[in-house]
């Protein structure tokens, strides 16, 4: 009888120099930046009110000056 021969798995195994390491890294490190930055981008532009407030008033048109009321503090009186 002919016996079968067991197959060998075949192993993959990756080898990185130091200089390979740190490129990788300096990827990394590139493609979170970018990341970083495009959130900021598109936070900036989700926080920011799509129509201008406005005051209903022009710079310039007031023409008298009122007086500032103080007010004093009163105690309150509890019951």
């Amino acid at each position: 009888m002919a016996t079968r021969k067991k197959r060998q798995k075949t192993k993959v195994k990756f080898e990185l120099s130091r200089s390979g390491i740190g490129s990788i890294g300096i990827v990394c490190f590139c493609i979170f930046l970018w990341m970083f930055i495009f959130g900021v981008w598109a936070g900036q532009s989700l926080l920011k009110p799509s129509d201008p407030v406005v005051t209903g008033f022009k710079a310039g048109s007031v023409q008298q000056e009122q007086p500032v009321i103080h007010l004093e503090e009163k105690k309150k009186i509890k019951p």
